[in-house]
């Protein structure tokens, strides 16, 4: 009898008619690197994280998953024996890495524990955010305010089943009978995320009537282009030199001055529109995050701490 482990076990999870109908649909829709390529995947034991391993394994690419514990939900820390599970079905050669992060409860949550993921993951990390994660990140910038960087959602680098729906990810993982992890968190409609997921997006769609969804998804494609031809322009010019800056039209010189005082989180705009007025001459300096910039024989400069002056 044949063990459900090991290699074989995996190539035959993977094959057979009803396999080929749930896989190659879905492959198709998918941005792997080429077969043969190595790959570390983030899988949590939720059915889109799990899908990601699937679908790696049948891109070909050699797999290394990493599955990150925060030890913020009773019997967390059995949930990488389920991705173990996974793992040893789809193929021996697997190696499963368990890291932990550890979160303590607090304020925003959900920005802590991200940030303590990632800081567990490497940053080449291939993740299982779908086109309705990407519709709820889409949102949630809308709902913070965010420019044009936000509204354009998640890059598709490290992100390749972006073109594929939760709901798709779930029927897989029922198809190939592969166990997952239900987490109750993703109910918790104290978390902002939930709520747009559980009642803002099917709202949405009732008042549209259609898949608002894909339409946020494409129009995040569409402005992420646009910023990335801005970024372009933006490069090319000094955003220290006030004649340069001046010349620009005003989203290019935005992009400049935004990229020149960027330091970890991207200035507001409110920070931009001040320091616009620096270059324009409505004033001669302006406090930007504790730094003073200021505006000399036609140029700007950043001190490293506000001093007295005249500023806007």
């Amino acid at each position: 009898m044949d063990r459900p482990d090991g290699v074989g076990a995996g190539r035959r999870l993977l094959s057979g008619s009803v396999a080929d109908q749930l896989l190659g649909p879905l492959l198709a829709r998918c941005t792997f690197p080429p077969p043969g390529s190595s790959v570390t995947c983030a899988v949590s034991g939720g059915p889109d994280s799990t899908a990601l391993l699937v679908l790696a394994v049948a891109a070909g690419c050699r797999v290394t998953v990493v599955h990150v514990d925060h030890g913020l939900r009773t019997g967390s820390e059995v949930e990488v024996d389920v991705v173990r599970s996974a793992a040893t079905r789809l193929g021996g050669d697997i190696e499963v890495v368990a890291a932990r992060a550890p979160v303590d409860p607090g304020p925003n949550l959900e920005a802590r524990a991200r940030a303590a993921r990632y800081a567990a993951l490497p940053e080449d990390v291939l993740t299982g955010h779908t086109m309705d994660d990407q519709a709820e990140t889409v949102l949630l910038a809308l709902l913070r305010g965010a420019g044009l960087d936000g509204l354009a959602g998640m890059r598709p680098d490290r992100r390749p089943l972006l073109g594929l729906r939760r709901s798709e990810t779930v029927a897989l993982c029922e198809g190939l009978g592969l166990t997952v992890v239900d987490d109750p968190t993703n109910a918790d409609p104290t978390h902002r995320r939930n709520r747009v997921r559980h009642e803002v997006l099917p709202l949405l769609d009732e008042v549209a009537d259609r898949d608002v969804a894909r339409l946020l998804a494409r129009q995040a494609e569409l402005l992420r282009a646009e910023a990335d031809h801005l970024d372009e322009l933006a490069a090319e010019v000094d955003p220290t030199d006030v004649a340069a800056v001046r010349s620009l039209p005003l989203p290019v010189a935005r992009r400049a001055l935004r990229r020149w005082l960027r330091t970890g989180a991207p200035p507001s705009s409110a920070d931009v529109a001040r320091v616009l007025d620096v270059v324009h001459g409505r004033c001669r300096a302006t406090e930007v995050g504790g730094r003073r910039v200021t505006r000399s024989d036609g140029r700007l400069r950043i001190e490293g701490s506000e001093t007295d002056g005249p500023r806007c």
